[in-house]
């Protein structure tokens, strides 16, 4: 489309999400060398909002780059896409009157290609690194990240190494495998597997594009919060509910929102931001609830959703600052009641979430028995993958 090709990145800068330390986007960079806290992408959004608008967005094509003004590739000839994102936001027409509430939408991003949400970042990673000259890329992954990187890399002519543990699902493995992925299986946690993939791009000159070390994956997460502003006629939802591992998705949304709100599209009211994480791996939701801004390493991690079995996150302040400041709460939830609102989502509106997809119901429910949601309120629950991706998993719980 012409479009593709008049209206261009604004990106100018990137700056240390913790410092405010500036650095250039013309070079690859990963943490800060001063603090080892992540590079986020800055733009000029006087700029931006010139061509950017509201009733720009009719006529562009209904992907995620739709929104490249504040996207981090320069030249849209390195844009790598399969048609990520602009996803459907469905509204639960069973399922929330079954809860007694009167607006309740699902984002259901198990429709992406690759069958998650990591298919977003992914695309922006693998398209700034092409950009860069990054022609060699490594990365640690609980499962969809790698076969989001696989399929993007071969789409790219990228070389791909992935290193997953090797309790990662067998379609994860089976699908990166298939991409042409040099695959790397890990006794042991994600994180591990980071270790192992970190040395592997020092003595391999590989570029590493782990969550938050490099500054472009959470560029392409940040988009769901556009389009759910979008989707909702650039009405802002009462509340969202993510299901947390390295926490990307929150820190991308609320990135959105503030961008939106220079852009002129959204004005300074904000949902409040709901963390989820699995019982058996919970850093971030215990350290917000101890008050403190960065999270312990958690240990012997266990659960059966593998986006969520992150022990330690590199952004993690940047999650629990997200929830503070949006008077929003973190709250974990167990594997059985991710199963029984797996099932729940299925029968009542025929989206087959991952696990981590049916954290947010449980946490939902959890929240409504409380009080501190509102059944009144308009609530979106964020499923950011395809159940089908864990039938390995799902099958016996499930009773097969």
């Amino acid at each position: 489309m012409s479009d593709r090709t008049t209206f261009r990145s604004q990106i100018t800068h990137l700056e240390c999400s913790l410092s405010g330390e500036t650095a250039s986007h013309e070079f690859p960079h990963r943490l800060s060398p001063k603090n080892g806290k992540p590079y986020l992408a800055r733009y000029d959004l006087t700029k931006a909002a010139e061509t950017l608008t509201k009733d720009s967005l009719a006529g562009r094509e209904p992907n995620m780059w739709r929104y490249r003004e504040v996207m981090p590739v320069i030249d849209p000839s390195n844009i790598v896409t399969l048609g990520e994102g602009f996803t459907p936001l469905h509204v639960a027409g069973r399922l929330g009157p079954y809860l007694g509430m009167s607006s309740l939408l699902i984002k259901d991003e198990g429709v992406n290609p690759t069958g998650s949400f990591k298919a977003r970042g992914l695309s922006a990673a693998v398209s700034k690194a092409r950009e860069l000259g990054q022609m060699k890329l490594t990365m640690p992954s609980a499962g969809n990240a790698a076969g989001a990187m696989s399929a993007y890399a071969a789409a790219a002519g990228i070389e791909a190494h992935v290193y997953m543990p090797s309790d990662a699902p067998m379609a994860n493995q089976i699908e990166c495998l298939a991409y042409g992925a040099v695959l790397n299986l890990v006794d042991g946690f994600i994180t591990d597997a980071g270790r192992i993939s970190g040395q592997a791009a020092e003595e391999h000159g590989l570029f590493d594009v782990s969550t938050l070390k490099e500054p472009y994956r959470v560029e392409g997460k940040k988009t769901m919060g556009y389009e759910i502003v979008e989707q909702l006629g650039f009405e802002i939802p009462d509340v969202v509910i993510y299901p947390t591992g390295g926490g990307t998705g929150i820190i991308g949304i609320w990135k959105a929102l503030d961008e939106m709100e220079k852009l002129g599209w959204i004005g300074i009211e904000r949902p409040r931001m709901i963390c989820v994480q699995a019982e058996g791996c919970s850093p971030l939701v215990n350290a917000y609830k101890k008050g403190e801004e960065f999270a312990d390493p958690f240990p012997n991690p266990a659960t059966l959703a593998a986006g969520m079995r992150v022990p330690s996150a590199v952004g993690d302040f940047l999650v629990i600052r997200a929830v503070r400041e949006s008077g929003g709460t973190a709250l974990t939830v167990t594997d059985d009641q991710m199963i029984e609102s797996v099932r729940d989502m299925a029968r009542f509106e025929g989206i087959f979430p991952a696990p981590e997809g049916g954290a947010t119901l449980s946490a939902l429910q959890m929240l409504l028995d409380s009080g501190e949601v509102g059944k009144d309120e308009r609530v979106v629950l964020l499923n950011t993958g395809s159940a089908l991706k864990y039938l390995d998993v799902l099958g016996p719980v499930l009773g097969l």
